[in-house]
């Protein structure tokens, strides 16, 4: 109980430390994320407008405080994971998209929860089914704008988890916890959101 609730701890604070913002800082002087529409302190936003090597350090990092926690929980555990497995998943989500160090203004979580998936290795097989959809919604039926990508993306991959992947319930949660955040932030977001737009990829 007490090293369950010592990881989730540590997974939110990782998601806690908004990369895009610190990169900002240490090379920029200034938060770049604050000239996005957006005001994201996410991986778009730092490679928009931090430039080419923020934006890569901050994916990185992003990717990692979702990979670290889980894979530690997971490589320290004894038996089969329980359902404490959902909430260190969740935990670096949670804490990047409402962090406590940034009164709970934080980013989306999309790079931090493919971090989670991976983190489950050997288990790829639910970020391989969420990297499909997004490729999928991007290249084959294209769905936008992309926060309307992102959603379907998401709902897809929960689907595609639930039927195919043999994971068990403790992943499931753990994936839909984090699939609320990224959607509540979304919603939340003050981007402007244009209409729904749904083609094929042949058919401009």
């Amino acid at each position: 109980m007490t090293r369950d609730i010592a990881y989730i701890v540590l997974g939110y604070f990782f998601g806690d430390i908004l990369f895009a913002r610190v990169f900002g800082q240490i090379f920029r002087h200034c938060d770049v994320t604050q000239d996005g529409d957006d005001r994201n302190p996410g991986t778009y936003n730092a490679f928009k407008y931090g430039g080419f090597w923020i934006g890569m350090l901050t994916l990185i990092c992003d990717i990692a405080k979702g990979i670290i926690p889980v894979h530690m929980y997971l490589r320290g555990l004894e038996g089969e994971p329980g359902l404490a497995l959902a909430l260190v998943m969740a935990a670096p989500v949670v804490g990047h998209s409402f962090p406590i160090l940034y009164r709970f203004s934080g980013g989306k979580g999309i790079a931090v929860t493919f971090g989670t998936l991976i983190g489950l290795f050997p288990h790829l097989l639910p970020g391989l089914f969420l990297a499909a959809a997004f490729i999928f919604f991007s290249v084959v039926v294209v769905i936008s704008p992309h926060c309307y990508r992102t959603v379907a993306a998401f709902f897809a991959a929960l689907v595609l988890i639930v039927l195919f992947a043999d994971a068990p319930l403790s992943v499931i949660v753990g994936f839909l916890i984090s699939s609320v955040c990224v959607n509540v932030r979304i919603y939340r977001s003050s981007e402007e959101k244009h209409c729904l737009e749904v083609r094929p990829a042949w058919k401009h």
